[in-house]
């Protein structure tokens, strides 16, 4: 399935309400009609918090809620994008001279990141020119994946106009490099699962080469999730990033660090290893051909828990403060003063087990596989609340409602410190969850309540991206 290219599908315009009026729309935006039409999910994942980007495998499945793009390619070479959300302004600019503004990261800028990449990958000298019509239903900044989803999208629609093809697993690899161009250094779970999601199975992930694996959810749960109400864009603030170089520095540290442990300082002279061309924690283990276990008794020996001064971290690694800024962080961490390695490296390790254990499960499918799955997903929140500062008091307390109203397991999904939470929820006692969540968080804010409609539903795993066209 990972080496086919996405679908496309014939479908009958009147069979599809929201095809039929966005067809409508397009037509009256840009008075012709569409060619084709794009679709690529949001996403929920269900464990494996913050480690793709250090090399681990995650548990991601595809949601309903997606981006769809109506496309008409056009014989001049511009690119004039719409939104039926009277929120995100229109716009155009030529194909040849693609400018992706970082510091506002603007709907169109990740449309943009996906037509670029493409463009890049074909080293294409005259693209096609398009009209788009974006329609989305993912809520913004909420940990479901819409930037990567529209990133996805724009990438198919770049490759579809083109006409060209591509595997599924080249485009979620091309999307997620492209991602980049707005200044997200993500890990490329987003666009792996928008691509290779297949309906009625969860998967696992794996990244260098990427692979996906099905992973069948036990029956007699639901998993519900719950929007906080609290945008978080990951483009707009440097959170995000900021954990990305403390992992890569704790990757670095623990290889540099031999004067602390000795049998450390032995495995990395006899193995080779060379801090400066390792940048995620999973090399570490790969080359040290240890277990997780033992890299958390590693961390445990090797990092402390105090937040670590650029300066210590110079020191440590023997380089200058200018080194470190030039050669490791990224743009917009350029000012950070401290890093706490020893907690991002605990949670990432930790993280990486409880993927694992939690694939096991399933597939073993022991009788109280509901009970051990909603332990992990408790277990993965705790640490992304401690370990990784991840959460936020909405999220903490959104958690606590849901598992005080039945939920088996639940904890923040996406990047965190605002979006959403998944709970895993006895299907037996699914409707009664939703009404008791309802009233004690979003009917007790006029706010959240305004926004309820779609911020808690329960879902199941749906089908990846792929090409519509009227039959």
């Amino acid at each position: 399935m990972a080496a086919e290219a996405p679908g496309t599908l014939p479908v009958q315009l009147v069979e599809q309400p929201r095809l039929q009026k966005l067809k409508e729309m397009f037509i009256s935006k840009f008075g012709s009609a569409p060619k084709f039409y794009v679709r690529a999910p949001g996403r929920v994942n269900l464990i494996g918090e913050h480690i793709d980007y250090c090399g681990y495998a995650v548990l991601p499945m595809a949601i309903e809620q997606d981006i769809l793009i109506a496309v008409e390619p056009v014989k001049t070479q511009v690119v004039h994008l719409a939104n039926t959300n009277s929120l995100y302004l229109d716009f155009s600019t030529s194909v040849n001279n693609i400018q992706i503004n970082k510091t506002k990261p603007q709907w169109h800028n990740y449309f943009l990141c996906g037509l670029k990449g493409i463009q890049e990958h074909f080293g294409l000298n005259n693209p096609t020119g398009m009209n788009c019509l974006l329609d989305g239903t993912i809520p913004p900044s909420s940990g479901l994946s819409s930037s990567s989803a529209l990133v996805c999208c724009a990438g198919l629609v770049t490759l579809r106009a083109n006409g060209k093809t591509l595997s599924k697993v080249e485009l979620a690899e091309i999307c997620t490099k492209s991602e980049r161009y707005i200044g997200t250094e993500g890990g490329g779970m987003d666009q792996s699962i928008s691509f290779l999601a297949e309906e009625g199975a969860a998967k696992l992930i794996k990244f260098s080469p990427l692979r996906a694996t099905d992973v069948r959810l036990p029956s007699g749960a639901a998993f519900v999730i719950a929007n906080s109400c609290v945008e978080m864009n990951k483009a707009a603030t440097s959170h995000y990033n900021i954990r990305v170089m403390e992992c890569r520095l704790a990757t670095k540290v623990i290889l540099e660090f031999h004067t602390v442990c000795r049998k450390l300082h032995l495995l990395s002279k006899s193995k080779g290893l060379d801090w400066e061309k390792m940048l995620r924690l999973h090399d570490v283990q790969i080359k040290l051909g240890v277990s997780l276990e033992e890299m958390l008794t590693i961390v445990e020996e090797v990092l402390h828990p105090e937040p670590y001064s650029a300066e210590e971290i110079c020191k440590c690694l023997g380089i200058s403060l200018e080194e470190l800024r030039s050669q490791i962080l990224s743009q917009n961490t350029q000012d950070v003063s401290t890093f706490k390695l020893y907690q991002r490296a605990k949670h990432v390790y930790s993280e990486a087990a409880r993927v694992l254990e939690f694939k096991k499960i399933c597939s073993e499918a022991p009788a109280n596989a509901l009970q051990l799955l909603g332990e992990l997903m408790n277990q993965s929140y705790i640490s992304c609340r401690e370990m990784y500062e991840c959460s936020c008091p909405e999220l903490d307390r959104l958690v606590d409602i849901c598992l005080q109203f039945g939920a088996i397991g639940s904890r923040l999904t996406g990047a965190g410190w605002g979006g959403c939470t998944v709970s895993m929820v006895p299907t037996d006692k699914l409707n009664a969850f939703l009404e008791d969540v309802r009233k004690a968080y979003y009917q007790s804010d006029v706010q959240r309540l305004a926004l309820e409609k779609n911020s808690l539903f329960a879902t199941k795993p749906g089908r990846g991206a792929l090409v519509f066209v009227e039959a």
